[in-house]
């Protein structure tokens, strides 16, 4: 592979590529083109093959909306290192690396500190950028603390985790796209970590490759490792040299002898090299030999990695020697920094004067290469080697704890500040770039409760959540409450994490646990409202979201906890009331999930009081499923988009209203297929991906699935299909009966298509992601064996299915199953088929695709012509292309318009 040449595509490719990023079929582009759908499929596999990406999403995804019919630009490398100073000499490792990274997925670029491996990282990183047309990203590991390496890269890629749906399994979505160059800074404080993120890269994304730099071998099979020398003596040394020498005009650069024999004592490393030489411009070329020679006399003799490691500590010490005392009081300050400073930052942490003292000191680190200035936007750093012998100063001075106190308080400081900007933009990349050190701050701390350490925490806390790194934020509040001063604290931080904690998949039992621990810190506290709104909160958790539970709650025991709110609180606070008010109505029956309307009504009257619209959201909720279960499908969905006007009001940055966010968003879709709206479900399901917590993610391709098939919209549901497959695989295959329905879709895709293989296999994956089967259930996957049987006219073994299809379900597919039964039993020729119709009418009486349905099922029924034109009318409001096209093979005349278009959309005739 040629590095150095960009993807190369077709003026007519450039035109087929910006149109995939507009989510146009084969048969649009075509038709925008004239050209034939063949000829597109043609282009659009060429694209596959130059662009290295699994399906058409991935080229949608690298198209986005360019514009002209330009390809889009390629191999656009970020959060590359600034540096201020040439590259020398290394030709041949560079070429070395580049071919490796043309062969292997995994590069490592191994040697000892000072050697130059990050350099050359970024030297290679922006020579094989063109050969990744989804880009590479750099990410700096020096600042990462354990446990944040997937952060790190998150970071670096600038994606954010999503709600049941893990930071690394979002950084594997991303680089799962097409190829992409992944580069792993000073890995060697992280091997476990960073192996273990890399082999999940590696196995999940084939078009990713990771070049690594490290001491240490990251330790996974296939890894290639290159070693990082020193630079040659008698060339690329002296050269390194004489290029950073500072001070004298070149006539009275030191005698090429001279310049030798420093390089030969230093061994080639360019990071003492560079150390040298700024001290060139001082000490001259003898003062220089005289002055090293003391430091390396004793590792004379021998030229091993470890004494080439130990000589150049011997040089940085020696460096720090020619210190005066302001400078070594600065130096050994600064190891406090997990990664870069600014002034501010030097100024409050290091204490050595005013902002422009500070300053003038860092000047002079600078030009004596101890310090690095430019790696980001004003600011400076220590290299990773030089940093371990400032901190063995710092320790030896006796500074370090309050040095560390200064640290904390400078944490603190910083981490208020992004906190109030947290609707500026920009906010996330100075977050960013401070977090290895608000990170650090807490975790050097005093242990247990104190003020500045629980403050940091739920910074933390909050600043994660803004973020999107979700898992952390939820740590980080129970860090919070472990190091709260108060009983109070405490009780407000579990109770964020109870929040925070409906983000995560599965969480309802900790969701609930944790809003008990609330509820029992503010009764220590002796803040009884506190306490009745977290009893209230867990009463009507288990009551409305049931699953996710180890051990079913018994009524009772909700009963009890309800009890106890209402003692513990004001009934004359209006949030308190609200809460209370819920409560009541999620309990006043036995069953779970099953509100009562009259009370449901009452709680949203004093969540309105209240003025929260997360309450009122959940209150309304209530409502909803109380109509829906009443039948009244079309109640059901006007306060569903009611809850979704909501969403505005609410806070985007406070975990506080995650669930209703979360929830609102799924009911929505849920809600408009409940009634047959294939347009809003499908609207709805894209309002969703456009959320910023909800994201474009699997999940959100799962959402749009289903009305994309039942409209008939085929292309771009089956493109889809891959990414809700492969993401939920990539999840770790957790049972998701909500991803089920879409699955089952594009089963009914290649059953119409007379796939008969492929429907079996998505048929299969459908019912493998529910987990165990209850039998005697009714499904999506049921309606879509009913569909099939009516389409194909197999009659087969139908009795088990009619009778799924009598079955009551709460599921927003009972209305679809039951009409498709109904059709069924009409084309099969059942003698109870007219009792059956009468039935169903009365059962799906809201839903607008299965009156449809009935439509046609009555005109095939009694050949009724004007039925199945009202039907046929229907279809086209509702946007059902291939329900329409069907129900057209029935009328008079209009047969060879339903076959054409039928065929136009693939699918065969039985």
């Amino acid at each position: 592979m040629d590095h150095t040449r960009p993807v190369e595509v077709s003026a007519r490719e450039g035109e087929v590529l910006t149109m995939l990023g507009l989510r146009l079929t084969n048969a649009q582009i075509g038709h925008r083109l004239h050209v034939s759908v063949r000829t597109v499929e043609g282009h659009v596999s060429s694209l596959l093959r130059k662009y290295g990406v699994a399906d058409r999403k991935a080229l949608a995804d690298l198209a986005g909306t360019t514009a002209g019919g330009t390809p889009p630009p390629v191999g656009k490398t970020s959060g590359l290192p600034r540096t201020r100073t040439s590259f020398v000499g290394r030709v041949a490792e560079r070429d070395q690396v580049l071919t490796a990274l043309a062969r292997d997925r995994l590069v490592t670029l191994l040697g000892p500190g000072g050697v130059g491996k990050t350099r050359l990282a970024v030297v290679v990183a922006e020579a094989a950028a063109p050969s990744f047309p989804f880009g590479a990203v750099f990410v700096d590991l020096v600042p990462v603390g354990p446990g944040f390496v997937t952060q790190a890269v998150a970071a670096a890629l600038d994606v954010t985790e999503r709600p049941q749906q893990p930071l690394a399994d979002a950084v594997v979505e991303r680089l799962a796209r097409g190829r992409s160059l992944v580069i792993l800074d000073n890995c060697e404080h992280l091997l476990d970590a960073v192996a273990e993120l890399a082999e999940r890269i590696l196995t999940a994304c084939p078009g990713a490759t990771i070049l690594a730099t490290s001491r240490e071998r990251v330790g996974l099979q296939d890894e290639h490792t290159i070693s990082v020398g020193p630079l040659p003596l008698g060339s690329q040394a002296e050269l390194l040299f004489y290029d950073r020498v500072r001070g004298p005009l070149p006539g009275a650069l030191p005698d090429r002898a001279i310049v030798a024999d420093v390089c030969a004592r230093l061994d080639g490393l360019p990071l003492a090299i560079e150390l040298a030489a700024a001290r060139w411009a001082s000490l001259g070329g003898i003062g220089l030999l005289s002055a090293l020679g003391d430091y390396l006399r004793l590792l004379a003799g021998s030229r091993g990695s470890a004494v080439r490691h130990r000589s150049l500590r011997a040089v940085i010490g020696w460096s720090h020697d020619l210190l005066n005392e302001e400078e070594r009081t600065l130096f050994r300050r600064l190891a406090v920094f997990a990664g870069g400073f600014d002034l501010r930052a030097v100024e409050m942490v290091a204490a050595v004067g005013d902002r422009a003292a500070a300053a003038d000191i860092l000047g002079r680190l600078v030009d004596k290469s101890l310090i690095v200035h430019g790696q980001a936007e004003g600011g400076w750093r220590l290299l990773e080697t030089i940093r371990a012998v400032a901190a063995e100063h710092l320790d030896n001075s006796g500074e370090r704890d309050q040095t560390r106190r200064r640290h904390l308080e400078w944490s603190l400081l910083t981490a208020s500040a992004l906190e109030n900007r947290l609707e500026d933009e920009g906010w996330s990349g100075d977050f960013d770039a401070v977090a290895g050190d608000l990170r650090a701050a807490l975790a050097a701390a005093p242990p247990g409760p104190g003020p500045e350490p629980h403050r940091l925490a739920r910074a933390l806390a909050r600043l994660s959540y803004a973020r999107r790194f979700l898992m952390e934020s939820f740590d980080r509040f129970l860090e919070a409450a472990e190091r709260a001063p108060t009983p109070g604290q405490a009780a407000r931080d579990l109770r964020d994490a109870a929040d925070c904690g409906h983000t995560i998949y599965n969480a309802g039992q900790r969701v609930f646990d944790l809003l008990l621990s609330s509820a029992a810190q503010a009764h220590t506290s002796g803040d009884g409202n506190a306490r009745a709104i977290a009893l209230a909160l867990a009463v009507v958790m288990t009551a409305r979201h049931p699953g996710g539970f180890a051990i079913e709650v018994p009524h009772a025991g909700l009963l009890t906890m309800l009890t106890e709110a209402i003692k513990a609180g004001d009934p004359s606070d209006l949030l308190v009331a609200a809460h209370l008010k819920a409560a009541a109505a999620w309990t006043a029956g036995p069953r779970k999930f099953d509100p009562d309307p009259a009370l449901a009504e009452a709680a949203v009257a004093a969540a309105r009081r209240a003025g929260d619209p997360v309450l009122l959201s959940a209150a309304l909720d209530a409502v909803a499923i109380a109509a829906r279960a009443a039948g009244r499908r079309d109640k059901s969905y006007r306060i569903s988009r009611e809850r979704l006007s909501l969403l505005t009001a609410m806070p985007r940055h406070d975990p506080h209203a995650a669930p209703e966010i979360l929830d609102t968003h799924q009911v929505t879709c849920e809600a408009a297929l409940d009634i047959g709206d294939l347009r809003a479900a499908g609207s709805a399901a894209r309002l969703a991906a456009a959320d910023e917590l909800v994201g474009d993610s699997y999940l959100s391709a799962a959402n749009l699935i289903t009305p994309l098939v039942l409209a008939g919209d085929f292309e771009e549901a089956l493109d889809l299909a891959a990414t809700a497959w492969n993401g939920w695989q990539r999840a770790g295959m957790p049972t998701m009966g909500s991803l089920s329905p879409c699955l089952g879709a594009i089963a009914l895709i290649h059953g119409l298509r007379g796939d008969d293989h492929a429907a079996r296999l998505w048929r299969a994956r459908a019912i493998q992601v529910r987990g165990p089967v209850v039998l005697g259930h009714a499904t999506f996957v049921t309606f879509v064996d009913i569909r099939l049987a009516v389409h194909t006219s197999r009659f087969d073994d139908i009795v088990p299915l009619l009778e799924l299809g009598r079955a009551d379900t709460t599921y927003w597919s009972s209305a679809y199953i039951r009409a498709a039964a109904t059709e069924l039993a009409v084309v099969a020729e059942l003698p109870d088929a007219a009792e059956r119709l009468a039935a169903a009418g009365i059962s799906t009486q809201g839903n607008d695709w299965a009156a449809a349905c009935l439509a046609r099922a009555r005109g095939r029924l009694h050949g009724d012509t004007a039925a199945l034109e009202t039907s046929a009318a229907a279809w086209q409001q509702l946007g059902s292309r291939f329900e329409r096209a069907c129900t057209l093979l029935l009328m008079p005349g209009k047969s060879a318009q339903g076959t054409s278009e039928l065929a136009a959309m693939g699918v065969k005739m039985a």
